[in-house]
């Protein structure tokens, strides 16, 4: 895909942040010190009265975000995955999921592809630690198109929403004139009979490669993109179950509590499903550049087809 533009969802986020300053003045962006990183920065130049940087204390930051919620304005409180689901998670419990405060939470920097910074910096757990509390939404958009479009739908959507975004630039996939980004909602990127592949942010482009590979060897993969984790999608995903008869989750997160267990969790209810969950296997991620990290879990392409055609 080395032809194929490619934009970091972060990237996206901050230029998304300044289209929607522009349409709500209501809108007001907060930063724990991180402003350049997670691209907030791009909103403080246009807005710079409706940029607060809350300096190196999310728990604060999380708490001033409520507040403004309550006052009766759209916070969007930003800052790396890793301090925005964990060290500030009591403060997004108790403070904004608990009163359902209309809080959105740009978390950037997910994943094990943040590279260098190694395990501490490395959120594989955010989706799970999210997706447990009550009334929040989860999303993890695979693209900048995605990205984007999910940061103006956070906006519209009432109370707490949790977005997900990358340091690594990935391919744009979604450029098509007939793209359409709806909260709750999965997207059929290829068709298929043998196998179901769902996946989600920055595994799914490389979901996409996998699957072609497979085909070429006569497996006939469909393949999903679950941007909203939670709402799950989950009449597609078990409409998708039933005609393929076989599932796998790929996600650049713990294959527990993530992506996977909600798969899991639809189809043991609904339509008992064999079922194989890609991702971080109960391990802390490492220091080293993202790509190699992203081929060492086998989290790339070639990873995933690896795994996919020895489990089938």
């Amino acid at each position: 895909m080395s032809d194929i533009k490619k934009i970091a969802t972060r990237e996206s986020y901050g230029e998304a942040l300044v289209e929607l300053g522009r349409e709500h003045s209501d809108l007001v962006v907060l930063d724990a010190d991180l402003a350049a990183s997670t691209k907030t920065g791009v909103f403080k130049k246009v807005f710079p009265k409706r940029h607060v940087d809350c300096g190196i204390a999310e728990a604060n930051m999380m708490d001033i975000a409520a507040g403004i919620a309550a006052a009766g304005k759209v916070p969007f409180a930003s800052t790396f995955a890793m301090f925005a689901a964990g060290r500030a998670y009591e403060q997004v419990r108790n403070g904004i999921g608990y009163p359902h405060l209309n809080v959105k939470i740009g978390a950037t920097h997910a994943g094990i592809s943040v590279g260098e910074d190694g395990a501490t910096h490395q959120a594989i757990e955010d989706i799970a630690l999210m997706r447990v509390i009550p009334g929040m939404t989860v999303i993890c958009p695979a693209d900048d198109i995605e990205a984007r479009a999910a940061v103006h739908a956070a906006y519209e959507t009432p109370g707490p929403v949790y977005l997900r975004f990358g340091r690594l630039p990935v391919p744009v996939i979604n450029d098509r004139p007939d793209y359409k980004f709806e909260i709750g909602k999965g997207v059929v990127l290829k068709e298929g009979k043998d196998l179901t592949v769902i996946s989600t942010g920055l595994c799914v482009p490389e979901t996409l490669e996998a699957a072609y590979q497979l085909e070429k060897e006569g497996i006939s993969v469909k393949v999903i993109n679950i941007h909203t984790i939670k709402p799950l999608d989950e009449e597609l995903v078990i409409k998708a179950a039933r005609e393929t008869g076989k599932v796998v989750t790929v996600e650049e997160h713990s294959v527990i509590g993530g992506l996977g267990s909600a798969v899991c969790d639809t189809l043991s209810t609904n339509a008992p499903t064999k079922v194989m969950k890609i991702g971080v296997q109960d391990q802390f991620g490492e220091s080293g550049p993202a790509l190699e990290l992203l081929d060492k879990y086998e989290l790339n392409a070639r990873g995933i087809y690896k795994q996919i055609k020895s489990w089938i």
